[in-house]
């Protein structure tokens, strides 16, 4: 009776030990990139996730994106997933988790892994916008310097015919004043020298009429 009893005890306490082992949760495996987290588009990438035992599958999963999963069963501790020909929409933040064959739970995931995929014709075409953007501005200000150098001289023309006018009316304005003089300093009967020469400008005009032609001798003006 005490031997059944005995037996019966190691019989549970043996199936207890291995409830509680399959309800223990596994530790979470890591998750590493080959040859680097970021890579070019069209390229090749390996994620390895690599779990403390063996005999184990390994699932990769992707954050935000319930539909994307790989599954893999491996009789060593690690597991490689391959992505080649890589497209911009494959970037993103994977991690992965493992089950043994005696537990019936995945295991805690991994840390998440940032796989980044950079496009060189993107960035060149990116580049070269900013470039030709750049080189418009330059060319819109260079013509716009230019057209302010080529109105200068027009201006400096403008201004020198100013001051030449000033200068023929200051000149005028001299040439009066000449011959407002000349009026005020006429002689006591009130005739001026212009008036003089214009007199005798008449009378010799005159005299030149009256005398026979051949005649060389000119009319003596008075004054």
């Amino acid at each position: 009776m005490t031997t059944e009893f005995l037996s019966l005890l190691c019989l549970g306490l043996c199936l207890g030990y291995e409830d509680e082992k399959k309800n223990e949760k596994l530790p979470k495996p890591s998750l590493h990139a080959r040859p680097s987290l970021v890579v070019e588009a069209r390229s090749n990438v390996t994620l390895k996730c690599q779990a403390p035992s063996k005999n184990v599958t390994f699932i990769l999963l992707k954050v935000n994106d319930s539909g994307y999963k790989q599954e893999q069963f491996s009789t060593e501790d690690e597991a490689e997933f391959h992505f080649t020909d890589l497209k911009l929409k494959d970037a993103g933040s994977y991690f992965c988790a493992y089950k043994t064959t005696a537990s019936h739970e995945w295991s805690e995931s991994s840390e998440h892994l940032q796989l980044v995929i950079t496009d060189t014709r993107t960035i060149f075409v990116a580049i070269f916008s900013c470039i030709s953007i750049l080189l418009l501005f330059l060319s819109v200000f260079i013509i716009y310097r230019c057209s302010q150098h080529g109105s200068s001289p027009e201006e400096s023309t403008k201004r020198i015919s100013h001051s030449k006018l000033s200068e023929q009316e200051a000149a005028e304005a001299d040439l009066s004043r000449m011959e407002r003089v000349s009026v005020s300093t006429a002689d006591p009967q009130g005739v001026t020298y212009a008036e003089l020469n214009i007199n005798a400008l008449s009378e010799a005009a005159s005299d030149t009429t009256q005398e026979p032609p051949g005649s060389h001798e000119y009319a003596a003006v008075k004054v």
